[in-house]
């Protein structure tokens, strides 16, 4: 099961956990798949099982981040409260993903506070992180325009 790769649900009960598998959506995509798109609701969010996905803000992809870690968490705008994407994230290699919905989710957590408490810690640290490796991607390169990850 993907989640149990990924940091955003580590030390989660293993019932939670099986709470959870029951609301993942399996997806494979091919190269040139759009995931989601700038603008459009966030509703779903999202775990990297294999393979490449690229986000990128802006026409002209001003900033562009790859998701290429197997647990890897993205397109989590909807779980912070905001409405829709900011980015859009297209796959570039043939990948797995897996979609998980926040109203579920937030159902899930409902009946146990204290491991929504955790995995919302969790996606507080995975925030920072992304920020912190984005500013010293513009310390050293002087530009936002591609950031890879080094961390899982």
């Amino acid at each position: 099961m993907i989640i149990q790769k990924a940091e955003l649900f580590k030390g989660l009960s293993p019932e939670i956990m099986n709470e959870i598998s029951k609301i993942m959506i399996e997806e494979s995509c091919e190269p040139g798949t759009f995931v989601f798109q700038a603008g459009a609701p966030a509703k779903h969010f999202y775990i990297l099982g294999e393979g490449r996905v690229r986000l990128f803000i802006g026409t002209k992809a001003e900033i562009t981040y790859t998701v290429n870690s197997p647990g890897e968490a993205f397109g989590w705008t909807g779980l912070v409260d905001r409405p829709a994407y900011v980015a859009t994230a297209e796959c570039v290699a043939p990948s797995k993903i897996t979609k998980i919905e926040n109203e579920k989710l937030a159902k899930v957590f409902e009946n146990d506070a204290a491991s929504g408490m955790l995995f919302f810690k969790r996606l507080a640290g995975i925030v920072v992180q992304r920020l912190i490796n984005n500013y010293e991607a513009f310390l050293s390169e002087g530009s936002l325009k591609e950031v890879t990850p080094s961390y899982g």
